[in-house]
């Protein structure tokens, strides 16, 4: 099944896919709980088996921003970083023996056609296509091959970076929470639907294809993900994994591409969907700012 997260004129409501456009899960089902995600993985089977009744139903369609992020609110976004071995070679670094990890905050989120927003005190904003895995019942030491019991679906996204904050220092946090720069969406597919082991993945800027590689090429695919990040943390309910993106990005190109206010950059992973999100200026930034990594000196500590 394939869930979108849609905003209505009383809020945000989950809607399944039917088979003519989306059916209101809460509305069709009389159960209150199923208004969200949340609910309907906390829901379970029971949960389910409401969402099948009315996928088979009709409903409106929706378009562009009617399409809330498919995660609006996730507990946490855990990332895969340089989890290509293409993407780390043109990076200059060694193919990774060990993962790479880091986390987003949720604040950093926004639906798959929205505004994506240039950071004001970043002047290299850069794209990254992404599968993202959206936890269902979660879990602590789950094995790879029992990963997919865990899983609730996936999303396409696209990982903004600003990367001169992301190599400030050792830790990549600020370059990856600016408010605004994470689109996901725009539905949660089920694992029913789709194999992700060998989907095509892009990601397009202006037009020109920038990245295009499989999530076969995965150093740690989707179920070993799973497995790491379970090692050291409980997975919960809403949890979105990053898998990582492909070679491609804009820092790796001679000159580099950036990302700038007018541009429109698209993300596809086959199966999934593609968002679409215009560049834009954030507004209200100061133009005078302590810290700015371009230009920062020792005094700013």
């Amino acid at each position: 099944m394939r869930f979108a997260t849609i905003r209505t004129s009383q809020g945000l409501r989950l809607h399944v896919r039917a088979s003519s456009g989306y059916v209101d899960l809460a509305n069709a089902s009389g159960d209150a709980s199923l208004v969200s995600l949340e609910g309907m993985i906390n829901g379970g089977s029971a949960a389910l088996a409401a969402a099948a009744s009315a996928s088979s139903g009709s409903g409106p369609e929706f378009s562009g921003t009617d399409f809330a992020p498919s995660t609006p609110n996730p507990p946490r976004i855990l990332c895969l970083g340089v989890n290509y071995a293409d993407h780390a070679i043109e990076g200059g670094r060694a193919v990774p023996t060990w993962p790479e990890s880091f986390v987003r905050g949720a604040g950093s989120v926004i639906g798959a056609y929205d505004d994506l927003v240039k950071p004001a005190l970043s002047e290299r904003f850069d794209y990254e296509a992404e599968l993202a895995i959206v936890i269902g019942k979660g879990g602590r030491y789950i094995k790879a091959e029992g990963a997919y019991e865990a899983i609730f679906g996936y999303s396409a996204m696209n990982d903004g970076s600003a990367r001169e904050w992301q190599r400030a220092a050792t830790q990549w946090t600020p370059g990856k929470n600016f408010e605004g720069t994470m689109p996901i969406g725009p539905e949660v597919v089920t694992n029913d639907e789709v194999d992700v082991t060998n989907l095509a993945i892009s990601s397009t800027l202006n037009g020109q294809v920038m990245q295009s590689a499989s999530t076969s090429d995965m150093i740690v695919s989707v179920a070993r993900a799973v497995e790491y990040f379970s090692t050291f943390t409980t997975l919960r309910p809403g949890d979105v994994i990053a898998t990582g993106t492909p070679g491609g990005v804009g820092f790796a190109r001679t000159p580099p591409v950036w990302m700038l206010p007018g541009d429109t950059i698209e993300v596809t992973v086959e199966g999934i969907g593609t968002i679409t999100n215009h560049v834009v200026a954030e507004e209200g930034a100061p133009t005078d700012w302590a810290w700015m990594p371009l230009v920062a000196k020792t005094s700013t500590l």
